[in-house]
């Protein structure tokens, strides 16, 4: 292991221009490709740029910089097209908003690459910035690729369209969704499945039995079923998962000791060679159990799943006795009318304008995508355009179900293939015709298309329903879209900043708040609450220190009546960030100091 002494920066030789065509490493495997020591040293450095952001931004951090600063006339990188992704584009972010801010004037943020040494094929983005009359608005070139077609001598033929304007942290030119604001509303409902660190916690049901399934008193809520992406895109592996959450070593020992002793055998084996001391000394617990989701999910039904890297952007119900994987992203909503909005293709287009990609498949980036979508209101969501929203996305939820139970090969990728293809007038090919009546493609068409027109409603944008009616949907009503979204957006945080919140399930999200002014509150979906909302005057700002954090933690919960949930005691404090992240932590520690007690999802003074 290298210790690198006294890091500091690399100089780089003064020049006009910087061209270049950095390392493709991503954040996740920086450390195998250089080492601990060297990754150590490289983002104690450089501590502008984000932990989580690949290698190649550390150079556009640099260049970026030379440029602003005039020590170079403008700069000119290749990258992974994974440039625009969240934690890649908050560099991009910053320094367009800098003074003297920068400005792109050319990118491409995805186009074909071959590697002539290998053959292999990547996804690259090019970018160029500089800095001219500080204004940062300048208007660049946008090129987009719109078709490619291999050749034979290691290359691509590729075609080009150009767009000329403002380019946007997330090389796009129109509506700057990049600037989009995570809203209160939709906090503290969304995470990623859980990530197990071990395959020893996959059982098969005849497994599940042989452990006591069935037989041993409480062990059906440690035995679950469980689903990834390919369960809900291609077709379930009909397996379950060993989930020990909430017991304690010994706990588990004596309960169910042979669900200890498979762990032991499978599990701890594996554990022991993790470097993370954490997830070596809890080995019979899953690496990331995702413990702030499971409040939001306890006392529900079910909740709403989709899969964080698809072609097809697709939203499903999930009974809770399933425990997602960490490539799904879970949603504690149980209500059909959101399920229809996450649904529409209103949301599908935001989702594609904020999230990243993977190679040429779509991310649904949770902090991105769902926490800065602004779901429509009470001013022209009706009780009768809700309930039809609703009805139109249990009959969509509910015939998919159907028709992939009862054909075998049947996918949900595959639907949504020749659903597309329906859009776009193609001639359907045998395979896709068999597609088409087993899964009833035109009726799922017909759903949807009822669906978007619904939605548009519930925001007051019928006029956007002839173009949306039409099979495929244009750019120009995409970015009008997608601007009326964006301004929404920028409505609902002003209104947040005002101390009115549209919650999206107000019992679980703002179920009390001490000191508060009580307040009517219009919530998304339609829905009315009357439960008090904490004041702008009344919050506090976040203290930096640690103990302070946990000193103002326990003096809300003293201060408070009743019991309250996370939510509502974030609700007492000013801003965002990653402060709520260590919320959490700071109520376990407080819990474990004997000063505060867990009952479910409610929290008091002890």
């Amino acid at each position: 292991v290298w210790k690198y002494i006294k890091p500091s920066k690399a100089k780089w030789p003064e020049a006009d221009f910087i061209v270049g065509n950095p390392p493709f490493i991503g954040a996740a495997t920086m450390r195998n490709a250089l080492g601990d020591g060297y990754v150590e040293a490289l983002r104690a450095t450089w501590k502008d740029v984000p932990e989580s952001a690949d290698f190649v931004m550390y150079w556009w951090q640099h260049a970026a910089e030379t440029v602003r600063k005039g020590k170079a006339r403008r700069f000119g990188l290749i990258t992974t097209n994974s440039l625009r992704q969240t934690f890649n584009r908050r560099v991009i972010e910053a320094q367009l908003a800098a003074k003297p801010p920068l400005s792109l004037a050319f990118a491409i943020p995805d186009h074909p690459w071959v590697d002539a040494t290998d053959g292999a094929a990547v996804r690259i983005a090019m970018s160029a910035a500089e800095t001219i009359g500080g204004s940062g608005s300048q208007a660049g070139t946008l090129l987009t690729v719109t078709d490619e077609r291999e050749t034979d001598e290691d290359a691509v033929t590729v075609t080009l369209s150009e767009a000329r304007g403002r380019i946007n942290a997330d090389l796009t030119v129109g509506a700057d969704v990049s600037g989009a604001i995570s809203l209160n509303s939709n906090e503290d409902i969304t995470s990623r499945g859980v990530m197990l660190f071990g395959n020893g916690f996959i059982v098969t049901p005849e497994q599940a039995l042989q452990l006591g399934l069935g037989k041993v008193k409480g062990l059906q809520q440690h035995i679950r079923e469980y689903r990834n992406g390919r369960d809900l895109t291609e077709a379930p592996r009909g397996v379950m998962v060993i989930d020990l959450f909430g017991l304690s070593e010994e706990q588990v020992r004596k309960r169910f000791p042979a669900v200890y002793q498979w762990a032991l055998e499978r599990v701890r084996p594996e554990r022991d060679q993790n470097r993370d001391a954490s997830i070596r000394t809890n080995w019979w617990l899953h690496g990331r159990p995702r413990s702030d989701i499971r409040p939001a999910l306890a006392g529900l039904k079910r909740y709403i799943a989709t899969v964080e890297t698809a072609k097809h952007r697709a939203f499903q119900f999930l009974d809770t006795s399933i425990l997602p994987d960490n490539m799904l992203i879970a949603i504690a909503l149980d209500d059909g009318c959101s399920l229809g909005v996450l649904s529409s293709r209103a949301h599908e287009a935001w989702a594609l304008a904020t999230g990243g990609t993977l190679e040429d498949r779509p991310r649904y980036n949770k902090s991105r995508c769902f926490e800065t979508f602004p779901f429509p209101a009470n001013t022209g969501l009706t009780a009768a355009l809700r309930k039809r929203i609703a009805t139109l996305a249990e009959q969509i939820d509910a015939l998919r179900k159907r028709v992939l139970s009862e054909y075998e090969g049947l996918t949900l990728t595959g639907l949504y293939n020749v659903l597309e293809a329906l859009r776009s007038g193609a001639t359907l090919a045998d395979k896709e015709k068999t597609i088409h009546t087993q899964g009833l493609v035109s009726v799922l068409k017909s759903l949807h298309d009822e669906l978007d027109a619904a939605v548009l409603a519930a925001y007051g944008w019928s006029d956007l329903a002839p173009a949306f009616a039409k099979s495929v949907l244009d750019e120009a009503t995409r970015q009008t879209l997608l601007a009326r979204l964006v301004a929404l957006n920028a409505e609902r945080a002003k209104e947040e900043a005002d101390g009115t919140i549209r919650w999206l399930r107000p019992d679980y999200q703002a179920p009390d708040a001490a000191k508060a002014k009580p307040k009517q509150v219009q919530t998304s979906l339609g829905m009315e609450d009357t439960t008090p909302v904490v004041a702008p005057d009344v919050r506090r700002a976040w203290p930096a220190e640690l103990a302070e954090q946990m000193r103002a933690v326990a003096d809300v919960l003293a201060a408070s009546s009743a019991a309250l949930t996370e939510a509502g005691i974030a609700a007492h404090f000013s801003g965002r960030g990653p402060w709520k992240r260590r919320l959490p932590q700071i109520i376990d520690t407080l819990e474990a100091l004997g000063r505060a007690r867990r009952s479910g999802s409610k929290i008091q003074v002890v």
